[in-house]
């Protein structure tokens, strides 16, 4: 008697069909900063590593990300984004997930809307992280009123990833700076669904004493509350955010649960952040994760058999 996965095998022989299972696809809406690894330089392959094909839309690229770098080039993209997408609604792609990042404008901010609407298939899962500040202060590219701008867009996902200042300005609270009680995430967690509609929310920054940091995630619809953390590497390194949002999403996008995501990608992420810091690696570079990347699927599918 022939196995199932046998039987199919010689079916789709005769019928001269690939036998390879379709890989899931996210696409990614970032920038391109050529040097200094964050945006599409550390989604793209981190997403790639985990088994999943990586689509990607530029919204712009830089010669360097703009964080302790002068003199940086800058092309914008804006103009380009939605032929590409009208191309990709011609050859009927489908989506598994779609995945923004940093957002230059708010032209932007309304044309990912619109991509999103185009594009998003009913499985499609739709992940936002509202990158524009950190430790208290909105950057200052950007005007005073974007976070109302990027509320809009969170509003149309299903998970969000802010950090505790990007909450706070989403929710148009003052910022308080760590350390946090569990019930002051939770309730700030609450908040991030309730106030702007996204299904999901992780919480990045979460600190309970000064010698941990991790993250929280909810879940609107059943109420499950989750913390993630491990110890605190003392020092701070660009493109960190991105590196955990990417394993997020490939753990999301893998089949792991909210919880198990969020752990997977606190853990992956400290452990370049450790790496990194050992190596006394420049901070403006951003962190090594390549050399994570061997056993990211492993931690993947660690995520995925976890409760």
């Amino acid at each position: 008697m022939l196995l199932p996965e046998k039987a199919e095998a010689d079916r789709c022989a005769e019928e001269g069909k690939s036998v390879v299972a379709d890989l899931k696809r996210v696409l990614a809406v970032h920038d391109i900063s050529c040097f200094g690894k964050c945006s599409l330089t550390v989604a793209l392959p981190i997403i790639s590593a985990a088994g999943i094909e990586t689509t990607v839309l530029p919204t712009a690229v830089l010669s360097t990300h703009t964080g302790g770098f002068e003199g940086f080039t800058y092309r914008d993209l804006t103009e380009d984004m939605m032929g590409i997408a009208q191309h990709w609604q011609g050859l009927d792609l489908h989506f598994d997930a779609i995945y923004s990042g940093y957002l230059g404008s708010f032209e932007q901010i309304d044309l990912v809307i619109e991509l999103i609407s185009r594009l998003k298939s009913d499985d499609t899962l739709v992940i936002v992280d509202p990158v524009m500040a950190d430790h208290g202060e909105l950057y200052g590219l950007f005007p005073a009123d974007f976070p109302q701008g990027m509320a809009r867009l969170c509003a149309v996902a299903d998970v969000i990833i802010p950090n505790t200042t990007e909450a706070a300005l989403l929710l148009g609270r003052e910022w308080a700076a760590p350390p946090y009680t569990e019930q002051q995430v939770r309730e700030l967690c609450g908040a991030l669904t309730s106030e702007l509609g996204a299904a999901a929310a992780v919480l990045t920054g979460v600190a309970f004493d000064e010698a941990h940091l991790g993250a929280a995630s909810f879940e609107a619809a059943s109420g499950k509350f989750a913390l993630a953390g491990e110890a605190l590497v003392p020092d701070m390194y660009h493109g960190t955010g991105d590196v955990f949002g990417s394993v997020l999403v490939a753990a999301l996008v893998c089949g792991a649960s909210l919880s198990a995501a969020t752990e997977a990608a606190v853990r992956f992420t400290v452990a370049c952040i450790q790496r990194s810091y050992e190596a006394r690696t420049d901070n403006r570079y951003g962190v090594n994760f390549e050399s994570g990347l061997a056993g990211l699927a492993d931690l993947i599918e660690e995520a995925k058999t976890s409760a």
